[in-house]
C-alpha cells in the first residue's frame, strides 16, 4: 500500500508539420499542435512521466479554440490532489478527474501517469512490445490525394513489405479509385496483400451497396465507415447485406451507450482510437464488449506524436493482436521526436537500444 503523493503537472506545445499534405474528408492538413503532458514530483526532475493531447479538427471531441485552457484548468486540478500510485487505481482517478468530453485530456494524463509509475521509462502497460521488444504486425496507409499521389505511396509500401494496405477513399472519383485498386491486384494477390479501404462517411445512403459491390471484387478485408455517422438503420442494413466486412470508426466517438451501438448496427468490426474515445479504460470497455459479441477489432493512432503512439502500441500489445493494426502514423512529420519505435517490414517495434528526445 503506497501513501498518495502530490504530484506536479505541466505541459509542453509544439507543431508538427506532415511531410506532405495530409488529405483527409475533412480537407488538407499541413501542421498540427500536439501537447507533451510532464508529471514529476516537486523538486524532482530525474523521474518523468509523459503523457499526449492532440486533439484531431472535425474528429475530436474536445477540439477547439479553447482547448488550452481547459487543459490547464485540468492540470491545475491534477496538481490540487493526492494521487493513488497504483494502475487500476491511477486509471479510477483520471476517469473523476477528467470529463469524458475531454478524451484526449484523460488519455494524455492516464498515460503520464502510468509512466510515471513505472519509472519515467516510457513503458506505460507490461506488455511483449516493450517488455520482450515483440513486433507489432500494421498496416501500410495511404493517404487521400491526386490518383498519381496514391499510386506513389502504394509503390512506396509494397516496397518496404507491408502485407496489409489500407487506402482513403472518397476524395477523388470513383471510378479513379477502382483504378488504383485494380493497379493493386495487379501487383498483389488476395492471399499476398490484404486490402482495407477507409470512405470516412463519402458515400451516400443510397449509392453506398452499389459501390460495395464494385469493391469486393478486388478481396477487400473490410470498409470502414462507409457512411456518414448516425444512420444507425441504414448502417445496420449496409452490415447485414454487405459483401465486403463493415467496420465502424467514427460512429464510436462520443459514445457512452457502447452496447447499445454495437447491438443496433452488430459490424463485424470496430476501430479503435484510444485518445478519441476517452483513453485506456473507455478503449478496453470497447473490447470487452466488443468481444463478447464477437465483433472483431483493431487499433488505430489518431496520427499522435511518438509519445502517444507509443501509449497505443503498449495497450495493443497486452491483447497480443493477430491482425494488422493501424500504428504506423509516426513517420508522417517532420518533426516528430526522435524515439525507439521503428517501422520496418509492415511491423512496428520498439528497439531496445533506441534514444528518447525529450520534449522541448
Amino acid at each position: 500500500m503506497t501513501l498518495p503523493l502530490r504530484l506536479e503537472f505541466s505541459y509542453i506545445k509544439r507543431t508538427l508539420r506532415f511531410r506532405f499534405e495530409a488529405g483527409t474528408s475533412r480537407g488538407v492538413m499541413h501542421t498540427r499542435e500536439v501537447f507533451w503532458i510532464k508529471v514529476h514530483r516537486k523538486g524532482d526532475m530525474d523521474r518523468l512521466g509523459w503523457g499526449e493531447a492532440a486533439p484531431l479538427a472535425g474528429l475530436s471531441p474536445d477540439f477547439g479554440s479553447d482547448f488550452e485552457a481547459k487543459l490547464s484548468v485540468v492540470l491545475k486540478q491534477a496538481i490540487a490532489r493526492a494521487w493513488d500510485l497504483e494502475e487500476e487505481s491511477l486509471l479510477q482517478q483520471v476517469k473523476a478527474l477528467v470529463p469524458f468530453s475531454l478524451p484526449c485530456i484523460r488519455f494524455s494524463l492516464e498515460t503520464a501517469l502510468l509512466d510515471f509509475l513505472n519509472g519515467g521509462r516510457k513503458r506505460i502497460l507490461p506488455c511483449a512490445f516493450f517488455d520482450q521488444r515483440t513486433p507489432i504486425p500494421i498496416n501500410g496507409l495511404i493517404w487521400m490525394g491526386t490518383k498519381e499521389f496514391m499510386l506513389q505511396q502504394i509503390d512506396q509500401k509494397l516496397g518496404e513489405g507491408f502485407t496489409c494496405l489500407k487506402l482513403k477513399i472518397g476524395a477523388i472519383d470513383f471510378t479513379q479509385e477502382l483504378e488504383i485498386l485494380r493497379y493493386i491486384r495487379e501487383q498483389k494477390a488476395a492471399k499476398d496483400l490484404v486490402l482495407r479501404v477507409d470512405a470516412n462517411g463519402a458515400f451516400s445512403i443510397p449509392e453506398a451497396m452499389g459501390k460495395l459491390e464494385l469493391l469486393q471484387d478486388f478481396g477487400m478485408h473490410s470498409i470502414e465507415q462507409p457512411i456518414r455517422v448516425g444512420q444507425w438503420e441504414a448502417m445496420r442494413e449496409l452490415a447485414k447485406q454487405s459483401p465486403i466486412p463493415i467496420a465502424l470508426d467514427e460512429e464510436l466517438i462520443g459514445r457512452t451507450n457502447k452496447e447499445e451501438v454495437l447491438n443496433s448496427i452488430k459490424p463485424q468490426y470496430i476501430i479503435l482510437k484510444p485518445s478519441l474515445l476517452g483513453g485506456i479504460l473507455e478503449t478496453q470497455e470497447w473490447i470487452q464488449i466488443a468481444e463478447k459479441m464477437g465483433i472483431g477489432w483493431w487499433m488505430t493512432s489518431a496520427l499522435e506524436s511518438a509519445i502517444g503512439l507509443n501509449a497505443i502500441s503498449q495497450l495493443t500489445s497486452t491483447y497480443q493482436p493477430s491482425l494488422p493494426q493501424g500504428l504506423g502514423t509516426g513517420e508522417l512529420y517532420h518533426n516528430n521526436l526522435e524515439s525507439p519505435l521503428l517501422v520496418s517490414n509492415g511491423q512496428i517495434q520498439y528497439q531496445a537500444e533506441g534514444i528518447w528526445e525529450t520534449p522541448s
